[in-house]
C-alpha cells in the first residue's frame, strides 16, 4: 500500500511553505527519516525528512511552488505500484508544470488551494497514517479547516462526485476544467473568466498556458505560438511590457514570498504599531581597538573580535537597564503588559542571500567576550547557510545591528518587534577629536539606540546608550567591573 505524507506543521505555527528543492526524484528509494526536500518558511530553510521507507511514487509539488501545511507532499510505496494520483500514462508532475499542464481531476471547480487532510494514506479520506515530520511537533489537529471532494485526484480517473458535477453554460456542456489552484488564482487575479477559455490540456483541461494566452489576447503584439511560448510568457509575467505608472519598460517582476514576505510583513507591522525613537552618540573607540590588538597579539586563536567585545558590553548594559530587554504583549483581559525576562537572548542582524535575518544567542549574559565571539561566529554562519533553526530566529530579546561593514555611519532602524530596543554600530573612521583642549586624530564610531517609546522613555534609553559607549571608550575599566 502506498503512503502519502502531507506537508507537516514545522513547529512554527505557519500555514504554508515554499518548496525550494527536491532532494529525491520519482522512482528513487528512500529510507525513514531521510531528507527528501528543502522548504522555505517565513522563518527558515528546513530539510523535510520522510516518515516512510520505499519507492517515491509521486512528488506533489514543483520547486518554487507555495504549498499549504496539510497538503499532500510525497507518496511512497512499492516500485510499480500506482501513486495516489493514478496518473499512469500521464506526464510526471514536474513535466506537467514545465508544460503548463495540470492533470484532470473532478469536473467541478477546485478550491483556490486544495488541501488534503492530515495523514492521508493512498489518497483516501477514510484512512490516516498519523505521520508527522520527524523531530517536529504537530498542531494537534486531525483535519484541516478546508474540505475537499472525497478521493478527488489529479490523475485521469474521475470520482463519482466529478461525474455528477453540474455542467456550466459552455459549448461542451461541462463545467470549466481547472484543477490547479495556481491556474485558478492566475485567472482570478487577471480578471479572466475560465468559462470563456478553451482548454488545450488532456480532456479539455484549462492549463496555465491557456489562461496566459487569454490574458495576453489583444495586449501583446504576438500571441504565444506554442505551449512552450505560453509557459515562457507566464514565467516572465509582464516583463517587456510598458509600466502603467511610469511609462517605462518593465525589466523584471519578482514575487514577494518566503522570508522576504515575512520581513516585509514584520517591518510594516512594526512601523504601524510602534512609536519608535532613535538616539545617537559619537564614541571614541581608540582604546577598544588597542585592547583588541593586544588580546589578539597575546592569543590570536581565541581573542574576541571587536563585535564580540561590543556584544559583551551590550549585554552588561541590558543587565543594568533590564527594561531595554523587555517586550510588550497583550495579557489577560486584553490589557497590554510589559514583560521582563531573566537573561538575554542577543539577536544579531545578519544579511543573507535569503534576506535580513535576526538569529539570537541564548543566554548571552552567561558568556564571556571570547565565548560570545565564538557563539556569534557559529550563529551568523548558520544563518548565512540557511540552517538557522526557527527557535534561533524567534527567541531574541534585544538586537545588535552592526551596519558599519555596509559603509554607513548611522541609521534609524525599524524594531524587530516584539523587542523593545536595538543597538546599532556604524563604521569606525579617523576623525578629529578634542582631548584636553587639543585636537587629535582618533578612531570614532557612531552608535544608535532605537527603542519602543511605549515601554521606556528617552532618559532610560539614553542612559543605556551612554553606559555602553562608556565601556567602548574605556574597555579596560569596564571589563574590571562587569
Amino acid at each position: 500500500m502506498s503512503n502519502t505524507f502531507n506537508l507537516p506543521d514545522l513547529g512554527e505555527g505557519l500555514t504554508e511553505a515554499d518548496l525550494v528543492r527536491w532532494l529525491v526524484a520519482e522512482g528513487d528509494e528512500v529510507a525513514v527519516d531521510q531528507p527528501i526536500a528543502e522548504v522555505e518558511t517565513a522563518k527558515a530553510l528546513v530539510e523535510v525528512p520522510c516518515p516512510f521507507a520505499g519507492t517515491v511514487l509521486t512528488l506533489h509539488g514543483c520547486e518554487g511552488e507555495t504549498m499549504d501545511v496539510g497538503a499532500p507532499f510525497i507518496t511512497v510505496g512499492t516500485a510499480g505500484e500506482p501513486g495516489s494520483d493514478e496518473k499512469a500514462g500521464a506526464l510526471s508532475y514536474r513535466e506537467e508544470e514545465r508544460a503548463g499542464v495540470m492533470q484532470p481531476g473532478a469536473d467541478q471547480p477546485a478550491p483556490d488551494k486544495a488541501r488534503g487532510g492530515d495523514g492521508d494514506v493512498d489518497g483516501s479520506d477514510e484512512e490516516a497514517s498519523g505521520a508527522v515530520l520527524i523531530g517536529y511537533g504537530t498542531s494537534g489537529k486531525t483535519s484541516t479547516s478546508r474540505t475537499r471532494p472525497s478521493k478527488r485526484r489529479r490523475g485521469g480517473t474521475r470520482s463519482a462526485s466529478s461525474t455528477a458535477a453540474p455542467a456550466a453554460a459552455s459549448g461542451s456542456g461541462r463545467a470549466p476544467r481547472v484543477v490547479s489552484p495556481i491556474v485558478r488564482k492566475l485567472a482570478r487575479e487577471n480578471g479572466v473568466d475560465v468559462a470563456t477559455v478553451t482548454g488545450t490540456g488532456p480532456d479539455g483541461l484549462i492549463t496555465r498556458a491557456d489562461v496566459t494566452a487569454a490574458i495576453s489576447a489583444g495586449r501583446t503584439p504576438q500571441q504565444p505560438t506554442s505551449t512552450q511560448d505560453a509557459v515562457t510568457a507566464a514565467v516572465v509575467g509582464g516583463v517587456g511590457e510598458d509600466d502603467a505608472r511610469s511609462g517605462l519598460r518593465v525589466a523584471a517582476r519578482t514575487p514577494i514570498t518566503g522570508v522576504r514576505k515575512a520581513i516585509a510583513d514584520q517591518l510594516s507591522r512594526s512601523r504601524r504599531e510602534v512609536p519608535e525613537v532613535t538616539a545617537w552618540l559619537d564614541v571614541d573607540v581608540t582604546a577598544l581597538l588597542e585592547l583588541r590588538a593586544a588580546l589578539k597579539a597575546k592569543d590570536p586563536e581565541t581573542a574576541p573580535s571587536l563585535l564580540g567585545l561590543i556584544a559583551r558590553f551590550t549585554v552588561a548594559g541590558l543587565r543594568k537597564y533590564p527594561v531595554m530587554n523587555a517586550r510588550i504583549e497583550t495579557g489577560a483581559g486584553g490589557k497590554e503588559e510589559i514583560v521582563e525576562v531573566e537573561g538575554v537572548n542577543l539577536g544579531l542582524a545578519v544579511q543573507t542571500e535569503r534576506g535580513l535575518m535576526v538569529p539570537s544567542i541564548e543566554h548571552a549574559e552567561r558568556l564571556s567576550a571570547a565565548e560570545l565571539n565564538a557563539a556569534i561566529g557559529e550563529t551568523v554562519g548558520r544563518a548565512r547557510d540557511g540552517k538557522a533553526s526557527p527557535a534561533e530566529l524567534m527567541r531574541g530579546t534585544f538586537t545588535l545591528n552592526n551596519y558599519g561593514p555596509l559603509g554607513t555611519d548611522g541609521a534609524t532602524p525599524i524594531l524587530n518587534i516584539p523587542e523593545v530596543g536595538m543597538l546599532g554600530i556604524g563604521r569606525i573612521i579617523d576623525r578629529p577629536w578634542v582631548i584636553d583642549g587639543e585636537i587629535q586624530v582618533r578612531k570614532v564610531t557612531e552608535m544608535t539606540v532605537t527603542f519602543d517609546h511605549r515601554v521606556t522613555d528617552g532618559a532610560t534609553a539614553s542612559a543605556f546608550l551612554t553606559f555602553v559607549a562608556g565601556c567602548l571608550n574605556d574597555p579596560q575599566a569596564a571589563l574590571a567591573q562587569i
